[in-house]
């Protein structure tokens, strides 16, 4: 197992990077240096105030880079948010808004051939040696040719392949395509041994491949429920509770659609499990904590720091108790789709904020272009390196799509490996009815519309009701909310370039 560095590495990286380390210049590497590295950290279900219980996340990648205070997903929900992330489209164009299959998981994806072209086949083909950590799509890998299958595109690949990995112990990984079981000890904690793989993959990497980049995805389970922390950890954050916003068990739902206003109070009980997931939660990305230190340590100690971009993000938001909703995701509510994602790397200035509106449809396009090549024509985001330069695109994007359907998995496709399939949330599992199926759009002027195939609407002003405690839909100018739908039904018939220009303008 590795051993974790102490604050006092900490402050000496901080120091380095502060005075010159490698946030300074242009992203085009030194002569004899080779493209860019990229370390991509994506957590599981996190939500954006829990980065502020994150001190080494934020002294290595807050403080050393650019923090980008807008970043959204386009669906809240796992397996969609990751092949979008891996692709650069939205849902609609992937055809994947569920975790299992037909319309989604790993074998709704397999089934479609998506995995022929994405980030890491565009890398891989371009020279760089490619790897995954933990996490890839949920259901994985049943309906794949074997257990050991390894999707296209990949160098080394390290996913659980069955076992218990939400609970972060007793698991099986594929290791570049033999099985090994993992068990019960504290050596197994499963953020701690993906920690362990990718410093190691970065160290071998460059003692072996000196003239090849690298890219590592690094994909944790925490702090998806059931938030399992490390035993070191286990004891943290006592007391806490889920902080009691305006929204939190709302005394008013009326305004609200009608799978809402149908929920009752949540009770004591209720309130006080979603006060003990919440600690776990964070207890459990304290591991993720040690692992962003560990791997920029890795990339220090190999002298790969100042030409590695290291990209931190999570696949979708997370509620716990607003508008009376138990702990989930899924919704059009803030707290689902705004999301962190925090970057350094060369020509990335230390401790600034990036106000424009991204999204997890621009991981691909920006790795891409790290890379040196073009993305193919199917992708619909934008790279961020304009951003990360510190220029401020006056073509950038106006409103951001938003999709959710409800779609019924197929469960005979994932029974022989069900432990690798997302754990239903309170939300989904204790308070029926599911959520209405939705388009909307997550403006940059601060507006949120939803409709609803039910015929409702949703639409809140968030500059002056952060918290979307009233739903401005019957009030709102005539002339706004046409404008809003005619945007809406431009962007689900987009794709490509077509969409980017419709991100722009109605």
């Amino acid at each position: 197992m590795r051993k974790l560095l102490r604050l006092g590495t900490i402050i000496v990286l901080a120091l380095h990077v502060a005075c010159g380390g490698g946030n300074s210049g242009s992203n085009v590497p030194p002569p004899g240096e080779h493209a860019p590295n990229i370390v991509f950290i994506l957590t599981d279900d996190q939500d954006l105030a829990s980065l502020a219980q994150m001190p080494k996340v934020k002294a290595l990648l807050a403080d050393q880079g650019v923090r980008f205070s807008s970043h959204y997903v386009s669906l809240s929900l796992c397996c969609p948010s990751r092949v979008t992330g891996l692709r650069g489209q939205f849902a609609h164009n992937t055809g994947i808004f569920g975790n299992s299959a037909p319309d989604g998981g790993f074998a709704g994806t397999y089934s479609r051939g998506l995995e022929s072209s994405t980030i890491a086949t565009w890398l891989h083909g371009a020279g760089y040696r490619t790897a995954l950590f933990g996490k890839y799509l949920n259901g994985y890998p049943d309906s794949a040719p074997s257990m050991t299958y390894i999707p296209p595109g990949w160098t080394e690949f390290y996913s659980p392949n069955g076992g218990l990995p939400y609970r972060n112990f007793n698991y099986t990984l594929n290791e570049n395509g033999s099985t090994v079981s993992y068990g019960e000890t504290e050596a197994d904690y499963l953020t701690d041994v993906l920690s362990a793989k990718a410093a190691d993959f970065i160290h071998r990497s460059v003692d072996q491949y000196p003239d090849q980049p690298f890219f590592a995805y690094i994909a944790t389970y925490a702090p998806h429920a059931p938030a399992i922390p490390a035993p070191r950890h286990a004891d943290a954050f006592p007391g806490v509770q889920v902080p009691r916003t305006g929204s939190f068990n709302e005394a008013d739902v009326s305004d609200k659609p009608e799978w809402i206003q149908i929920r009752p109070l949540l009770t004591d009980t209720e309130i006080a499990d979603m006060d003990d997931l919440y600690r776990k939660r964070l207890q459990s990305l304290q591991a993720v904590d040690d692992l962003v230190e560990n791997v920029v340590g890795a990339l220090q100690a190999t002298g790969q720091l100042a030409n590695t971009y290291v990209v931190f993000a999570s696949d979708n938001g997370y509620h716990q108790g607003l508008h009376r909703l138990d702990s989930g995701k899924m919704t059009a509510f803030e707290e689902d789709l705004h999301v962190p994602l925090l970057v350094r790397g060369p020509g990335v200035a230390a401790n600034t904020a990036v106000n424009l509106m991204t999204a997890n449809v621009d991981y691909a396009p920006t790795f891409a272009e790290i890379a040196g090549i073009a993305a193919p024509g199917f992708v619909d985001g934008r790279s961020l390196m304009p951003l990360l330069r510190g220029q401020s695109p006056a073509d950038w994007r106006e409103a951001l799509l938003l999709e959710h359907k409800n779609v019924a998995g197929d469960q005979s496709l994932t029974t022989p490996n069900s432990g690798t399939l997302e754990p239903d949330d309170p939300f989904q599992a204790n308070r029926p009815p599911a959520i209405a199926p939705f388009s909307g759009l997550r403006t940059a002027d601060g507006h949120s519309y939803v409709e609803y195939e039910t015929g409702e609407f949703e639409l809140y002003d968030n500059t002056v009701d952060p918290y979307q405690l009233t739903n401005i839909y019957t009030t709102a100018p005539t002339d706004l909310k046409t404008r809003l739908a005619g945007w809406l039904g431009t962007l689900k018939a987009s794709a490509g370039a077509n969409l980017r220009a419709a991100e722009r303008a109605p």
